[in-house]
């Protein structure tokens, strides 16, 4: 992320505290297929947020929506820190680990998603959209893992579980550009 495309922090005092939070907290993680530092991913959602004119409360959250499942911080600590808001949004988005089987799990996700409104919504579609595009430059390059069609299957089902939720929003249509071309890619079909 360019520094013009981050300055909103500056002036979003819950967001940059999310963004030291979540740099905390996912210290240490590298994304797989860039080894970039893992925060790089709750960087971009944000940004997506920020930049279709979403509050500062669900920019943070935006931020953080990966800190309850991959690292030890607790909902408890989310609503101290940032608020109830906040840590109900960041827990929607949230997988139950409890469920074992991955496409239950993820099933599961996305009726928690749907049942919690627009402002969650926004939130999985922004992580959905950073995820796509991750997908597609790594398949661009031909690297492909174990796993990537149950993701593109989860991606297709969370597209079409977002545009009931949220119709005609612009990151809908943004998830819909990057899963059709991902899928126009050589093997993007999966």
């Amino acid at each position: 992320m360019t520094m013009a495309r981050t300055d909103f922090v500056d002036r979003s005092p819950l967001t940059r505290d999310a963004l030291a939070f979540a740099s905390q907290r996912h210290a240490g993680q590298r994304r797989a297929f860039d080894d970039l530092p893992f925060v790089t991913h709750p960087v971009e959602v944000a940004c997506l947020l920020h930049e279709a004119g979403y509050s500062d409360e669900v920019v943070a959250a935006g931020v953080l929506h990966d800190v309850l499942e991959d690292t030890d911080a607790e909902p408890s600590e989310l609503e101290t820190r940032f608020g109830s808001r906040v840590a109900e949004l960041v827990a929607a988005v949230s997988d139950d680990p409890a469920i074992e089987d991955h496409g239950e799990r993820k099933a599961a996700l996305r009726r928690q998603v749907a049942r919690a409104g627009e402002c969650a919504a926004v939130v999985f579609a922004a992580d959905k959209v950073s995820k796509a595009r991750e997908m597609r430059v790594r398949v661009s390059r031909g690297r492909f893992e174990r796993g990537d069609e149950s993701k593109m299957a989860h991606y297709e089902a969370s597209l079409h579980m977002l545009s009931e939720v949220i119709p005609d929003h612009k990151l809908v249509d943004q998830l819909r550009m990057e899963l059709d071309a991902l899928g126009a890619l050589p093997a993007g079909g999966l």
